[in-house]
């Protein structure tokens, strides 16, 4: 385990050591819980990753074939 050193005002401190004491916990317990869920967010780019993977998944079936051809994509009718 690592231990770090934050540098606050007393009064923060304070404050911190009081709401942590009136839920029966510690200040190290209550910013240990706050960086466990800080670095457990989901970054940018694992969401978009993970967004790729369910379009992907979400795919049953594609064919070559199921493509317009290039005058279908070229006339506006035939993409209503």
């Amino acid at each position: 385990m690592k231990n770090i050193t934050v540098s606050i005002h007393e009064e923060l401190y304070r404050k911190a050591r009081v709401r942590a004491s009136e839920l029966d916990t510690s200040v190290s317990a209550v910013v240990r819980e706050f960086l466990s869920r800080f670095a457990g967010e989901e970054t940018d780019y694992d969401r978009r990753k993970r967004l790729e993977r369910e379009t992907l998944d979400s795919i049953d079936t594609f064919r070559g074939s199921n493509r317009l051809t290039r005058d279908e994509a070229h006339d506006r009718d035939a993409l209503r």
